[in-house]
């Protein structure tokens, strides 16, 4: 059997003073690797010194990492697809660490950052990365402990099944949800997180990115568990008319009257938006069930990756 094709995706953008060293480091590692450098329309010297260290460089003018990301996944072909950011913050030997859980039967692997000193990773990132992992924990009711980060190892059948949609920093949330949602078997590696070198910056708006990060979630969490997400403001607009009613309910059983039509009006038209969530929630369901299915049966159509048979020389 052929020893499986690997291939180590950086997407980039303005990543000149890393991303020769990147490439290196990771050909380096995973000698038997492609490595592809997708730039996204930089305007510095990234294309060319990425082509120069032997990467194959493809440009997508496109905006947003998650448009990179989306070309990366539908342009490449490979047995085990390794993700890694372009700004040399990654162990480039770790890489061989996550292709093996993949060919030990995980369809996603995520290296979990362990940051090796205080200036790679602040406080208020580390802050913001927990709380929206345990809040995607609990929408989705699995446990995760990095869902923001860039380095990351998948199963073709995984990358060939992943319908992206976003556009920016938030398709880490997307790949983390389509892993979740197909209960696909999933591993974390805890792996160094290094600062950035001297001349590199950040893409990252922290405030910006995070809001939309938490706005893909509760996206998502709508999209794929609908009764729970319309559910609960069906709920909520439940619990509200009743309060409302309770005074014109009491007036009414000792005078006869309803003299507060206004709020008669108000809480009858909050009853009748909560009949509609729960409606829109339970018909929503049947099309995520739908489209659950399709995606599902997109993972199936691929094989798992297949370990290479030991030659004689190896040994059992």
């Amino acid at each position: 059997m052929t020893s499986p094709r690997i291939a180590v995706l950086v997407p980039c953008y303005n990543e000149a003073p890393t991303v020769e060293k990147v490439v290196v480091d990771f050909r380096r590692a995973l000698p038997g690797a492609i490595v592809h450098v997708f730039d996204n329309d930089s305007e510095d010297e990234t294309a060319r010194l990425a082509r120069n260290a032997g990467a194959r460089v493809q440009v997508v003018s496109a905006r947003g990492k998650g448009h990179v990301v989306r070309r990366l996944f539908a342009d490449v072909e490979a047995d085990v697809y390794l993700l890694v950011d372009g700004d040399d913050t990654y162990s480039a030997g770790h890489g061989p660490l996550l292709v093996e859980q993949v060919m030990a039967g995980h369809d996603m692997v995520v290296s979990v950052r362990e940051a090796t000193d205080t200036s790679a990773y602040r406080s208020g990132h580390a802050f913001g990365n927990r709380a929206l992992t345990g809040f995607l924990a609990w929408l989705f009711g699995r446990p995760c402990r990095d869902i923001l980060s860039g380095y990351r190892a998948f199963s073709r059948r995984f990358v060939k099944s992943f319908p992206s949609q976003s556009s920016g920093f938030e398709i880490e949330t997307e790949l983390t949800v389509h892993a979740l949602e197909l209960h696909m078997p999933v591993a974390e590696v805890t792996a160094p997180y290094k600062e950035r070198p001297d001349g590199s910056a950040s893409k990252l708006d922290t405030w910006r990115d995070g809001f939309r990060i938490l706005r893909t979630m509760l996206t998502l969490f709508a999209r794929e568990r609908p009764v729970a997400f319309y559910g609960t403001i069906g709920a909520a607009l439940l619990a509200l008319a009743a309060v409302l009613s309770v005074p014109l309910l009491i007036t009414y059983a000792q005078t006869g009257l309803v003299p507060r039509f206004p709020t008669a009006i108000l809480t009858a038209a909050l009853l009748v938006m909560s009949a509609l969530s729960l409606l829109v929630g339970v018909i929503l369901d049947s099309v995520t069930r739908g489209r659950r299915e399709l995606k599902a049966l997109a993972y199936l159509r691929w094989p798992a990756p297949a370990r290479p048979e030991p030659t004689p020389a190896d040994g059992p």
